[in-house]
């Protein structure tokens, strides 16, 4: 017994060992249920049992969505770079009245529901949206003058207004931390500004925006709810085209082949955006001397400061800002109303929220919508801060196994939410899980979305504690669960907030695998305002305003936390 243990301990303290018995969980829960149906899906394309005869298939119904995918991407990418570099050089360079907040109003739109953001575009730029109302009542117009849902117009600009903060972010982050005196020797050798900036200041950044870039084209191409609520039938994206084909049409071989040509694209994207970000990191960082912010000296700064800060306002903040409005409005009559209507401020919309007037069987309060989120949000959390640990820890080892498994973890944050529904319909459509009264799937799929999240946030914190702490601990007798009791833990704890908010948040607003996954009697926020938001009368859609005002006040509180929680300097982009 006292050799076995021996050995046992022996077999610990070597890197390889402990890496390989932090991963087991970890690894474990990815095969099970992401890497098992991600090969059902290729199953499923060449199994005989279905008919389905890969040689003799058209690929126009392939051709088609690809392209657009691809085409809406590069456009939509091209667009955040336009706002997003103005406006990282803004944050990185100055400072001014009310920058922090700014700071996270434009990052609230990265975790919204799609649901939500269709909501806001609806509300302000919709037939009956503020702007339309406003431009009708102005010139006495019998119709709307402004024509945005259903177009193409309106795909990319709901991209640009998700992803321009991840340019922000990234290329901020990473212009605010480069060596100033890089620069300043260049303009002591006699470069102009415009030299300077040419050939110091863009080769030091182009990893940082090679980086952002990618990002927002990965998520660009996986739109869903996008393209899905405001581009209108006549638009289809790989996402859209998955979406269709498996619930609509329930052609589930085509699904899984547009599922996996999908995978194999943004798994390239995906290996693509590591390597640049390794890059980025060698070449910014260790900074010697970084630059300050600083307030806005002559007059033509404080003019392109309040020209960018009105752009970023009008882009990322006026259709939330005209959502949680148009929910307190009444501007026409609910369905079967009599007598004289009562137009103006009211909180009918926010009353009606808990009333089943029309008497449906199926009908699930929008307050039960809520609490179902909260729970699967809360088992969500549960799940990826446990594995999330683990994987943290594992990566501390240094250990060879971790080159293997890193990139495999990180896979889900490639595979679309889409995809991973559709992989779920076809594997655990069977006993326990058919069988279970609560939808455990979901929370589950929450998690495999959350948990490269968790990681990126987890895993720089750990190593960052100082080995010495751990190893004086050691040293005064304390045992292998006191250090980490006494010693990681409270210095963990910043970085495990931020993920349990983070965990929260993405939960709370995941849209696409809840579409594939969700009961009648279980359903998520987003589905309820999707539900809502789909039918027609006045009465559903306010109570989808009320709802999605409701959820993006949610939102931003978490963001709000991760701001306050976050280091300077330290962002999860």
């Amino acid at each position: 017994m006292n050799t076995l243990r021996k050995t046992l301990f022996r077999w610990l303290k070597q890197p390889t060992w402990r890496a390989a018995l932090f991963w087991l969980l970890p690894a474990a829960f990815l095969v099970y249920f992401f890497y098992q149906p991600l090969l059902a899906l290729f199953n499923l394309v060449i199994s005989p049992t279905w008919g389905f005869d890969l040689s003799a298939l058209d690929l126009t119904p392939v051709w088609r969505p690809l392209s657009f995918t691809v085409g809406q991407a590069l456009l939509s990418t091209l667009l955040t770079l336009i706002i997003g570099l103005p406006g990282a050089w803004l944050f990185a360079h100055f400072t001014f009245p009310g920058k922090r907040t700014l700071k996270i109003l434009t990052t609230l739109p990265f975790i919204l529901p799609t649901v939500v953001v269709a909501a806001g575009f609806n509300s302000l730029l919709g037939p009956r949206g503020w702007v339309n109302l406003g431009l009708m009542a102005l010139f006495d117009l019998p119709t709307p003058p402004v024509r945005f849902l259903n177009t193409f117009g309106a795909i990319l600009v709901a991209h640009v207004f998700y992803n321009t903060t991840i340019m922000i972010r990234v290329v901020s982050n990473a212009w605010s931390q480069m060596n100033i005196r890089l620069r300043h020797a260049a303009q002591v050798l006699g470069a102009s500004p415009w030299r300077t900036f040419r050939e110091v200041t863009l080769p030091l950044l182009r990893p940082s925006i090679l980086a952002g870039t990618l990002l927002v084209f990965l998520f660009n191409f996986t739109s869903f709810g996008v393209v899905l609520m405001l581009g209108g039938p006549q638009f289809a994206t790989l996402e859209v085209e998955i979406y269709t084909q498996a619930l609509h049409l329930l052609n589930l071989p085509l699904a899984s082949m547009l599922s996996i040509l999908q995978l194999a694209c943004t798994l390239l994207i995906t290996l693509g955006h590591n390597r640049v970000s390794g890059l980025g990191e060698m070449v910014i960082s260790p900074a010697t001397r970084t630059m300050a912010a600083r307030p806005a000296r002559t007059t033509l700064e404080r003019a392109v400061i309040i020209l960018l800060v009105a752009s970023l306002f009008i882009l990322l903040v006026a259709p939330l800002a005209s959502l949680a409005l148009r929910s307190f409005v009444k501007l026409e009559p609910t369905r079967g109303e009599r007598g004289e209507v009562e137009r103006g401020l009211t909180l009918q919309f926010y009353r009606e929220l808990g009333v089943n007037r029309r008497g449906d069987l199926f009908f699930v309060p929008p307050i039960a919508a809520a609490r179902n989120s909260f729970m699967f949000a809360l088992i969500t959390i549960l799940i990826t801060l446990s594995l999330g640990i683990l994987v943290a820890y594992a990566l501390l080892q240094n250990s060879a196994i971790n080159k293997i498994l890193d990139p495999l973890m990180m896979l889900p944050l490639g595979a679309s939410a889409i995809t991973l529904g559709l992989g779920f319909i076809i594997v655990f459509n069977r006993p326990p899980f058919s069988t279970l009264r609560f939808p455990i799937l979901i929370p589950i799929a929450h998690a495999l979305v959350a948990l490269p999240f968790i990681v990126r946030t987890l895993s720089p914190a750990l190593r960052n504690i100082p080995s010495s702490l751990r190893n004086a601990a050691r040293v005064l007798g304390a045992s292998p669960f006191k250090v980490w009791r006494e010693v990681d833990l409270p210095l963990l704890a910043p970085s495990l907030l931020v993920s349990t908010i983070f965990a929260f948040t993405i939960s709370l607003g995941e849209f696409g695998a809840s579409t594939f996954l969700v009961r009648p009697d279980y359903p998520t926020m987003p589905v309820a305002i999707f539900r809502y938001i789909s039918q027609p009368g006045a009465l559903n859609y306010g109570q989808a305003l009320a709802m999605s005002t409701l959820l993006m006040l949610v939102c931003a509180l978490g963001i709000f936390l991760i701001e306050r929680l976050q280091k300077p300097g330290k962002d999860t982009f």
